[in-house]
């Protein structure tokens, strides 16, 4: 990985870069180890909430400065917010690299927060909540995960709820920042057309006065599973079967990846095949891993109609059954070069190249050379497959289902199809 170059400096920021010869731009932001899982209860939201507001207004630019010097040049400024980290991130032509550092680190360090853009950014973020609870997908996936890890931070909704939002004012959101956004727990990433020497030079420029952070208290993980169900009047049954799975330092990480491509992870996967294209009972089906630092969950997912919903589970679970009994070799491959696909096909984007860098750094401490990711795997076989199947659906398994969901089999039910 000649092209990839880490530095830490003096005051704990880490700087990565990934140089990319044949392109013109560059993508480059600011992840930070705060998250929806580092948040009190009481102000459960606060870190999504923050991550609107930066964007309002600093000492230097108001809300329409911040978005017009970036796109006067063609540029494009956006964030997001997970459970485990928050991102600031652009994407611009390479002469104007600079400019998006200096217009983040700005946003970051001099964040006004006043109280007119805080209420008014209030609203805006309620609305996004109660656009949330009115769309089936985001609710099924919220509840799932609140009843997966239930009264604990890894288990609350990323955006929190709108009485919560109500409640936090600038002090709480400016005591966050001082917290959370501090030097050694943020790291400066870029891919594309940029020299490591260049973006240090950016870096120590633009964030020398950053502060130390507060060490993270993370709480850890306690899966329970469990059933939640509510009856609504959709025209789908939104159904979501998980089970503990694994963190991203797991060994077994790799195996779980090419186990939920293999069961639902394309049109050639099993469920696919077995529950749309054999029966039509679906329009979608699929599985997804959903990993952290220290555990995780395994999904499926399927949207059916109220007349087909009795019969989703029983094959759905028929299939988790039948994956820890055999898998043949054409399977294996097929997830196998699904997912190495997947990999190579990224690297051509300056985007997901610096989103990678940035988390694996994050995550591991260190970028992974793409050779690595690929070897490993290419050592996932039949007997590893297999045995990670048994290890993750053997587990108590969590169960949402929304919608008319008459007909869909209670939580013991479900448990015996497993068994």
């Amino acid at each position: 990985m000649k092209n990839v170059r880490v530095t830490d400096l003096g005051n704990g920021l880490k700087v990565a870069s990934d140089h990319m010869a044949s392109v013109e731009t560059v993508s480059v932001g600011v992840w930070i180890e705060a998250g929806s899982r580092f948040e009190p209860a009481s102000i459960s939201g606060a870190s999504h909430f923050l991550e609107h507001m930066v964007f309002k207004g600093t000492r230097k630019r108001d809300a329409r400065a911040i978005a017009e010097e970036i796109e006067s040049v063609g540029g494009h400024l956006n964030a997001h917010t997970s459970r485990e980290y928050t991102a600031f991130y652009a994407k611009v032509l390479k002469g104007d690299v600079a400019l998006a550092i200096d217009v983040i680190a700005d946003m970051l360090q001099n964040a006004t927060l006043e109280t007119n853009e805080l209420d008014r950014e209030r609203t805006v973020v309620i609305q996004e909540i109660l656009q949330s609870l009115d769309t089936p997908d985001d609710v099924i996936f919220d509840r799932f995960q609140e009843t997966a890890f239930p009264d604990q931070p890894l288990g609350r909704s990323v955006l929190g709820s709108p009485e919560l939002i109500g409640s936090i004012d600038r002090d709480v959101l400016f005591d966050y920042m001082r917290q959370h956004y501090g030097a050694p727990r943020m790291l400066i990433a870029a891919a594309g057309a940029i020299g490591h020497d260049q973006l240090i030079a950016l870096a120590e420029a633009a964030f020398a006065a950053l502060p130390p952070a507060v060490p993270a208290t993370r709480t850890a993980g306690a899966y329970a599973g469990g059933s939640w169900r509510e009856e609504r009047e959709l025209e789908q049954v939104h159904l979501v079967l998980g089970f503990p799975s694994v963190g991203y330092r797991d060994p077994d990480f790799h195996a779980v990846s090419v186990l939920s491509t293999l069961l639902g992870g394309g049109m050639s996967s099993r469920l696919f095949q077995e529950v749309r294209e054999k029966r039509g009972l679906v329009y979608s089906i699929y599985s997804f891993p959903s990993s952290y630092s220290d555990t995780g969950l395994f999904g499926i997912y399927a949207g059916t109609g109220a007349s087909e919903a009795h019969e989703i589970l029983p094959l759905v679970c028929a299939e988790l059954v039948k994956v820890g009994e055999g898998i043949g070799d054409a399977e294996l491959a097929r997830a196998r070069s699904q997912l190495k696909a997947g990999i190579l096909m990224a690297l051509e984007s300056t985007s997901a190249r610096c989103e990678q860098l940035a988390r694996q750094i994050m995550v591991f401490g260190r970028p992974i050379p793409v050779e690595e990711t690929v070897a490993k795997i290419e050592a996932v076989d039949r007997d590893t497959v297999q045995r990670v199947s048994r290890r993750i659906f053997s587990r108590r398994p969590t169960l949402a289902a929304l919608g008319p969901i008459e007909g869909v089999q209670d939580y013991e039910a479900v448990r015996s199809f497993l068994s």
